[in-house]
């Protein structure tokens, strides 16, 4: 049987809530486990946040809007995000292994995707508080129109289980740098880099009780996304929860940014170049184990090099090594919990009834004794109404189908309810242009995939999300905007 123990000095942590500067625990004394995915064993033990001690992080939250946080000049403030970046590397080892422990993805992942980019959105928008500017507007010889911008009070952070570090700090980053206090609740699933990340604000000059985090359930974060005292709620995650989230929030009218599921298409035309393409698409389908929402997980291809395509792209997926994610080699390690395991291997099952073709994988993977490995799977014969061309499965799962014209293939990727992001690949770059133009997605990637630019808008369509982030877009969602008139 192969193993998957940890090859790191690092040890798992038990998890607290983090409020006022230091981390507690929960008023009603309940915990629960936090399992390794890809061992089955007990990490540490988590807090279960009360509505109790939501409302103290809240209440700490709103007291220190008025502190010295508020008054702090945009430079100070921008030395400490960076700060907080310097810190985020330099303790690099421990926040990649927790990541790991947590998640199952490769080590490797978690120190050059996770840890580097969650470093590199503080260091971005350090920089880019300081250039922020606002409109002002001369009105012949009556006014002078000017806006000023405000933080907009105390922030709930919502976060996924599948970038944990990452897709945290997306949103942490921008809301401190637009001067406002949070509270945190990361995923039950994976709760230790969150748990350090609060204490690295503290050791970077964040003064108390501006960074305040709890653990928790569903309804944690239901006391949060419903307290009267939280002004807005940035939340990642699936579209279910988002709708929840909704109808917490709507009876205090707070401001809301979601970025939520996706089922992407990755649209291949006979003129793309096919070593770059099936290349890209191999991390598209299955890095981090499928487990990111922005995977191309609806492949079409043109049907004159379909067949030349799968037998390529099926190779280099055999290659693919599914191991213990701290063995070298690794490409995909295990998904996150034994409760989405279940679900990825129920959509296997369900394909096999529609009459799915597997032309990779398509059962867990063998020679493991413990934890939640799926092998890749490429999946050909189902049509567009299959539940597994519709449905997000958020693992590593993808289904194939070939087209013949710009037309079809727009109608097929556009038949959903989801608008996230969206692959093109061809060398024409008329057609890039015109396709890529009536692709209904937030995101579309033209002979590329997750290529980031912060300053951009990120987000989705339809039921994938509400408003962007990115740049100036984070700036509009974590500050308020008055405009003052001056008559001349």
């Amino acid at each position: 049987m192969k193993h998957t123990e940890v090859k790191s000095s690092v040890q798992p942590i038990d998890c607290s809530h983090y409020i006022n500067g230091k981390y507690v625990k929960s008023g009603n004394g309940e915990t629960f486990e936090n399992i390794n995915p890809a061992t089955e064993e007990k990490l540490g033990d988590v807090q279960i946040g009360s509505k109790e001690d939501i409302d103290q992080a809240v209440g700490v939250a709103r007291k220190a809007l008025k502190g010295e946080w508020k008054d702090m000049p945009a430079q100070k403030r921008s030395r400490i995000l960076r700060k907080i970046g310097d810190l985020i590397l330099e303790r690099q080892e421990e926040l990649a292994t927790l990541e790991t422990l947590d998640t199952g993805k490769p080590i490797w992942l978690s120190r050059s995707v996770d840890t580097d980019r969650a470093a590199n959105n503080f260091y971005f928008f350090a920089d880019y508080m300081t250039t922020v500017g606002n409109e002002s507007y001369q009105q012949d010889d009556t006014a002078i129109h000017y806006s000023i911008r405000r933080p907009v009070g105390v922030v709930g952070l919502i976060n996924p289980w599948n970038l944990p570090l990452l897709l945290m700090t997306w949103k942490l980053a921008p809301a401190l740098a637009a001067g406002n206090t949070v509270v945190m609740k990361p995923s039950e699933v994976t709760p230790m880099t969150a748990t350090v990340l609060a204490e690295i604000c503290t050791d970077a000059g964040v003064p108390d009780g501006v960074v305040n985090m709890v653990h928790g359930l569903g309804e944690t974060g239901a006391a949060l996304s419903s307290h009267p005292d939280v002004d807005a709620i940035a939340f990642t995650g699936e579209t279910t929860t988002g709708t929840e989230i909704m109808k917490s929030a709507a009876p205090t009218l707070k401001k809301l940014s979601f970025e939520l599921g996706g089922k992407n298409p990755n649209v291949i035309f006979a003129d793309a170049d096919l070593e770059d393409t099936i290349e890209t698409t191999i991390r598209s389908s299955f890095m981090n184990q499928g487990e990111v929402c922005l995977c191309g997980s609806r492949i079409y291809v043109e049907r004159p090099i379909y067949e030349e395509f799968l037998e390529k792209f099926v190779a280099k997926t055999k290659e693919i090594k599914v191991g213990a994610p701290f063995e070298e080699g690794t490409f995909m390690g295990a998904l996150v919990s034994k409760e989405h395991y279940d679900k990825v291997i129920s959509y296997l099952d369900i394909a096999k009834e529609e009459g799915g073709t597997f032309l990779t994988g398509g059962t867990a993977s063998k020679g493991f004794d413990k934890g939640y490995f799926v092998d890749p799977t490429i999946i050909t014969g189902l049509g567009k109404d299959s539940r597994c061309v519709r449905e997000e499965i958020f693992g590593p799962v993808v289904t194939v189908i070939p087209f013949d014209t710009e037309e079809e293939v727009l109608d097929q990727v556009n038949d959903t309810h989801y608008g996230l992001s969206a692959s093109l690949w061809t060398s024409d770059i008329k057609r890039a242009h015109r396709v890529g133009g009536q692709i209904e997605a937030g995101m579309v990637w033209i002979n590329t995939w997750f290529l980031r630019d912060l300053r951009t808008p990120f987000g989705g369509m339809k039921h994938s999300g509400i408003g962007r982030e990115g740049g100036a877009h984070s700036f509009d969602f974590y500050s308020e905007l008055s405009n003052i008139t001056v008559k001349l």
